[in-house]
C-alpha cells in the first residue's frame, strides 16, 4: 500500500532542501556580481553582468520552488481504486511495451521532479506535461500514447 501522505512529506521536505540550496547559489552568485573585483573595465569585461543574470535566474527559481511548498502544503490527497479515472494526486503505474513498469505522480507543482520513495523511483508530472494531459481521464487497462522523436506507448496498470 502506497503512503500519499508520506510522499507529499517527502516531496516537501526534497523541495525545501532545493529551496534552501537554490537561495544560498542566488547569494553567491549576487555576491559575484556586486564584488570589486567584477566590476568591468571595458565593454568586454562581462563576468559581472553574467553572474547577476545567474543570480537572478537562481532566485527566480527559487520563488517557484517556494510556490509549489506552498501547494502541497495545502494538497489534499485523493483516494483512488481500480476502476478510478486518473486526476491530480493520482500515482499512476504504467507498464511500456517492453514490460518495463514505472510509477508517476499527478502532481500540481514541481513536474520533473523524481523521489525515490519505499526503494521505487516515483517521477512528478503535471497535468500541463505531455503524459500528464494524456493520464488525465485514463482508467486501469487504458493505453497511453507519447508522441515525440518516437512513439512511446503504455498501459495503465494500476491506480493509488
Amino acid at each position: 500500500m502506497l503512503h500519499k501522505e508520506a510522499l507529499r512529506d517527502q516531496i516537501i521536505a526534497r523541495l525545501k532542501a532545493d529551496h534552501a540550496l537554490l537561495l544560498q547559489a542566488a547569494k553567491t552568485a549576487h555576491a559575484a556580481a556586486t564584488h570589486d573585483e567584477n566590476i568591468p573595465d571595458n565593454k568586454y569585461a562581462t563576468l559581472g553582468l553574467e553572474a547577476s543574470y545567474l543570480a537572478q535566474g537562481q532566485a527566480n527559481r527559487a520563488q517557484e520552488i517556494l510556490q509549489a511548498l506552498q501547494v502541497f502544503r495545502q494538497l489534499t490527497l485523493s483516494v483512488f481504486s481500480a476502476e478510478s479515472v486518473i486526476r491530480l494526486t493520482a500515482v499512476v503505474q504504467l507498464e511500456d511495451d517492453e514490460g518495463r513498469r514505472r510509477l508517476v505522480f499527478l502532481a500540481p507543482a514541481a513536474g520533473g521532479l523524481n523521489l525515490e520513495f519505499d526503494a521505487v523511483e516515483i517521477m512528478l508530472i503535471t497535468p500541463v506535461s505531455p503524459l500528464g494531459r494524456e493520464l488525465l481521464g485514463k482508467q486501469c487497462g487504458d493505453q497511453v500514447n507519447l508522441k515525440g522523436g518516437s512513439v512511446r506507448e503504455y498501459e495503465v496498470i494500476s491506480i493509488y
